[in-house]
């Protein structure tokens, strides 16, 4: 098995940045969603409830920089790194504090998408940690829905494909295009021959870098939105649900925590331990 593709995601909810290398913190990638959007109630706003997010792309400065492209409006250049104030947020079930540097910026994602929003960036990303119940208590991780790292393999992708296919054809449709990977946000693709050979794995190495499997990825609403149209589907829950359903919800991808920092590369190496 090898390592394909790497990407990261600077902004929670919007388009990834493919990458031939990551360097990997305890808490996820370099630059991998230190950033994301928040309500006048500071709870999250992702691209489930307003996919036009999907069609920003963000570009990683120094630490606390971004410049934002979206279609909407000029690029803008984003700072954290001043006196900027700290304010509440939540992900999900977390709830900590947050950089939130730019009127200007909030300004930016609310024409976007017509909805009030700020954007913050977490400065700290010590205060997050992870749940216990699947890591250990010194466990971190940034603005990403509950790990560090996601991990998704090539064979898995290509057997739900075919499943979807299948499923097209019972139902007198023509077969679909097949799901792109892009669909599944994952930080690393991995090219492999068993499908969903990673439920089993505890532990893995990639390259250098050994991390813990932590559990399976449930999937929401956000993999039916196909990322270069914006156009909602049923697939790939449809097919999930088919074939992939345990304790009430469904299931694509690991998710992963480094037992200590290294840098990830296209062409790695990976092995279960």
């Amino acid at each position: 098995m090898q390592v394909t593709h790497l990407s990261i995601y600077p902004i929670k909810s919007t388009q990834g940045r493919p990458a031939s290398s990551l360097a990997v913190e305890p808490w996820g990638p370099v630059d991998d969603r230190r950033w994301m959007l928040v309500g006048e109630d500071g709870a999250v706003v992702t691209a489930r409830a307003f996919p036009p997010l999907l069609s920003v792309t963000a570009e990683p400065g120094g630490p606390g920089q971004v410049r934002l492209h979206g279609p909407h409006a000029e690029p803008l250049d984003v700072d954290a790194t001043g006196d900027a104030e700290l304010i509440p947020v939540k992900v999900w079930r977390s709830e900590l504090k947050a950089t939130h540097p730019s009127p200007a910026a909030d300004r930016w994602f609310s024409t976007l998408i017509d909805h009030d929003v700020r954007l913050v960036w977490l400065d700290d990303p010590t205060r997050r940690p992870v749940d216990p119940e699947f890591g250990k208590l010194e466990d971190r991780v940034s603005f990403a829905d509950g790990y560090p790292v996601l991990l998704a393999t090539t064979a898995s992708l290509r057997q739900l494909n075919d499943w979807i296919a299948a499923g097209a054809a019972e139902r007198g449709e023509e077969p679909p295009e097949p799901l792109d990977m892009r669909r599944f946000r994952p930080n690393v693709v991995v090219e492999n021959d068993e499908p969903f050979a990673e439920d089993q794995w505890s532990r893995v190495r990639i390259g250098d870098v050994e991390f813990r499997v932590a559990k399976p990825c449930d999937r929401c609403v956000l993999t039916t939105i196909d990322p270069d149209t914006l156009v909602k589907g049923k697939e790939p829950l449809r097919t999930l649900a088919r074939y992939r359903r345990w304790d009430g919800k469904v299931w694509f991808a690991v998710s992963l925590i480094p037992d200590g920092p290294g840098t990830l590369n296209v062409g790695d190496a990976v092995t279960a331990l």
